[in-house]
């Protein structure tokens, strides 16, 4: 039974954060500058040095498997801070794009890693502890905000359009 209260509790959450991002973000963004589009994207996933946690003895249980534990700390830390590495180059022309890419793909393959290795590793939702959170409301969110980001990534970007529109994009005819 708890095995089947973490899956929909995971289900719930990409539910209620997709769809807060159809009808709120993915608006809110879609017409903004390259930089302006991504800079909430990546403040929010430079909070996932979080992940840390999975570390902290009497917040996971001793029996969390370190595999999991390790890589899933470690991978959010990497890319937290590659995060703050593309907030810190967005303006920065080709450099800013190649790094939102790198930490978009890192970012999202963390994640699916994560998903491996806790099934891989047998992970039982009771050891996670107090971080029971991070996987069942976090990291769908954080999911879809790397869709958000792809999805921006790809959009063409003209520097005159974005500079003649006052760093916003122009709408479609």
């Amino acid at each position: 039974m708890t095995r089947i209260a973490f899956f929909v509790s995971i289900g719930f959450s990409v539910i209620a954060w997709g769809s807060l991002a159809a009808q709120y973000l993915w608006p809110a963004l879609r017409h903004r500058s390259f930089a302006e589009a991504l800079r909430p994207l990546l403040v929010l996933h430079s909070f996932r040095f979080v992940g840390l946690a999975f570390l902290v003895p009497g917040v996971v249980s001793p029996d969390l498997p370190s595999a999991f534990a390790e890589s899933a700390a470690f991978g959010d830390l990497v890319a937290a801070t590659l995060a703050l590495l593309s907030l810190m180059t967005l303006r920065a022309g080709a450099i800013g794009v190649v790094a939102a890419w790198i930490f978009n793909l890192w970012g999202t393959a963390d994640l699916l890693n994560a998903f491996y290795q806790a099934n891989r590793t047998g992970l039982v939702p009771g050891q996670l502890g107090a971080t029971y959170f991070i996987p069942t409301v976090m990291v769908p969110l954080l999911l879809i905000t790397h869709g958000l980001a792809f999805r921006i990534l790809r959009q063409p970007r003209s520097e005159s359009s974005e500079s003649a529109t006052g760093g916003k994009r122009r709408q479609p005819a």
